[in-house]
């Protein structure tokens, strides 16, 4: 019989695709003398039982939910877990109310966008590309010309949030559009940045506004 946790963990597994070892360690074994040794012992009774998968092509191991249709050495698993060392820094920086992963408001192929996350982070709404391969210009607009397009859709809910994108790289970004777009390294290096004082509200747009230097 399935315990709280492990169900906890195989939802987690759905909700980011895929987590290592160390991360599941991390999330749900903290406080405990050995996590990484009960992290193995749970997640081997749990692969043992057809309840969970595995890879081994990277070290520490990486799971995935019973459903997740994934390749063990694909490439996508670097961007997942990419995705999910981001929710980890927002969990320690504190006050986050929401997480999304991957999102969708449309077909791609209609041109909608689709975020990396979307998430609610201190009362303020973020769409977060965790940005791993270098963008050519033409690529990087055409993303943001998505953004434009869904917010001009109307589908979400204003505040509409703010677009962050997570590189190493740095992007010549135009100021024009009608939301605010930032970009930064890390979540971390991001929050640093910013303000220790909250801008006040827009009129009807509610919650705290996160505020640039």
């Amino acid at each position: 019989m399935l315990t709280n946790r492990d169900k906890q963990i195989i939802k987690a597994l759905d909700k980011f695709r895929v987590m290592d070892r160390d991360s599941i360690a991390e999330l749900f074994f903290a406080g405990l003398k050995s996590p990484k040794d009960a992290a193995n012992n749970v997640l081997l009774r749990l692969l043992r039982d057809g309840e969970i998968q595995r890879s081994t092509a990277f070290i520490p191991y990486c799971y995935f939910g019973p459903n997740i249709m994934m390749k063990q050495q694909s490439q996508k698993i670097g961007h997942f877990l990419a995705i999910l060392n981001v929710y980890k820094e927002m969990l320690k920086l504190g006050e986050l109310e929401s997480f999304l992963v991957e999102p969708k408001y449309g077909r791609k192929k209609d041109g909608c966008c689709e975020p990396d996350i979307h998430a609610s982070f201190r009362r303020t709404p973020f769409f977060i590309e965790v940005q791993k391969t270098v963008y050519s210009t033409k690529q990087m607009d055409e993303k943001l010309d998505r953004y434009c397009q869904l917010y001009e859709s109307g589908a979400i809910a204003k505040p509409f949030p703010h677009v962050l994108i997570l590189s190493d790289q740095r992007y010549a970004i135009d100021d024009n559009y009608s939301f605010k777009v930032f970009q930064s390294e890390s979540f971390t290096e991001f929050m640093s940045s910013l303000r220790s004082e909250p801008a006040p509200s827009r009129p009807n747009e509610g919650g705290v506004r996160i505020v640039v230097k």
